[in-house]
């Protein structure tokens, strides 16, 4: 990573721009006067049954679909899980592997496909998770037609752009958990050198959910102030931290054969301001539509989301390197998609 002094020539600067997607306003108010929230949970593994957990915990749903292809699977997972209902909010548990039952789901949780094993990255996943995806997407549409789809299965942005290729929804309904959990374990890696809770550290983690991800650093904060003008806070140290966010899973699923404590936090959180329209800003990843001259791909910027998906792109004024990094990841994923 180059040293960038305030004063850097090289370093050019765009004014933020903001890209906001047209919505349809009678489904968002239709489903703003509705008390209810039914989500659903595609695909019963790791990630997804510590998903439903996670959520119980929260009280985020009203209706609880566990959908899989397995029925005994999903009765055998619903009821443990609802032997804690009497701890839980008040919430209706479904098992199915029946379509049908996604009937009026305002969120489909997908996280069916193929799991990342040891010496694999996520892009190795592509074309057994996509053959999945071009069997499962348009029959989800056909029975919950409203529904907002929030991508989990790696290849995470591959995946997330081929989903809304299939949907054929409006724009910002279709989307992926993103650089969301990257950004939370760079958050913690940079506070391991400060005393500062990770919370209050303000960077990002864009790009590629995988290898060709990178960290803006000309933007990130503390407190409003610069990050690296911290004297804990070296190029060195935010180096490593970088790395070591990019090792995270590969050193999980090396020890434990898969990651989904982590990622399963995460969605509770991408649920949660859906579920309360909270208009919170995270990195996620959703087909691009112009921003930085990038198209017909998705990857994570910082967005907003709300009760009717990703409501709003935001366009941050990347340095020229942090422009080639972005560039960079844009390429990789553009190659893999080449190949579909």
């Amino acid at each position: 990573m180059k040293e960038a002094q305030s004063g850097d020539k090289n370093l050019s600067r765009q004014p933020i721009s903001i890209f906001v997607r047209q919505t349809s306003s009678d489904i968002v108010e239709s489903m703003l006067k509705r008390e209810s929230f039914k989500v659903a949970i595609f695909g019963l593994g790791h990630v997804g049954v510590t998903t439903a957990y996670a959520l119980l915990l929260k009280g985020l749903t009203t209706e609880l679909v566990l959908f899989s292809r397995d029925i005994k699977k999903a009765e055998g997972e619903k009821a443990d899980l609802e032997h804690g209902l009497p701890f839980y909010p008040r919430t209706t548990i479904t098992a199915t592997s029946n379509y049908e039952d996604l009937s009026e789901t305002d969120l489909v949780i997908f996280t069916a496909g193929l799991g990342q094993k040891p010496g694999q990255t996520r892009l190795d996943l592509t074309k057994g998770n996509v053959d999945i995806l071009k069997s499962t997407i348009p029959k989800i549409v056909k029975h919950a037609p409203r529904t907002l789809i929030l991508m989990v299965t790696n290849p995470l942005d591959i995946m997330t752009y081929q989903a809304t290729e299939l949907a054929g929804l409006p724009a910002g309904r279709v989307f992926g958990s993103g650089t969301l959990l990257d950004t939370a374990r760079f958050r913690l890696h940079l506070s391991k050198n400060i005393s500062i809770n990770s919370t209050s550290i303000h960077a990002y983690i864009l790009g590629e959910h995988g290898d060709s991800s990178f960290a803006p650093m000309s933007m990130a904060t503390i407190g409003g102030k610069p990050l690296i003008s911290f004297p804990e806070m070296s190029y060195d140290h935010i180096k490593w931290a970088l790395e070591q966010t990019k090792k995270d899973a590969y050193k999980i699923i090396s020890g434990k054969g898969a990651t989904y404590y982590g990622i399963a936090t995460v969605v509770s959180s991408i649920v949660e301001s859906v579920a309360r329209d909270s208009k919170k800003i995270m990195p996620l990843s959703s087909v691009l539509t112009g921003q930085y001259g990038l198209k017909n791909l998705a990857l994570s910027l910082p967005s907003i989301l709300g009760r009717s998906g990703v409501e709003t792109v935001i366009d941050l004024p990347l340095s020229l390197e942090e422009l080639a990094d972005l560039n960079n990841s844009a390429s990789v994923l553009k190659s893999y998609l080449d190949k579909i």
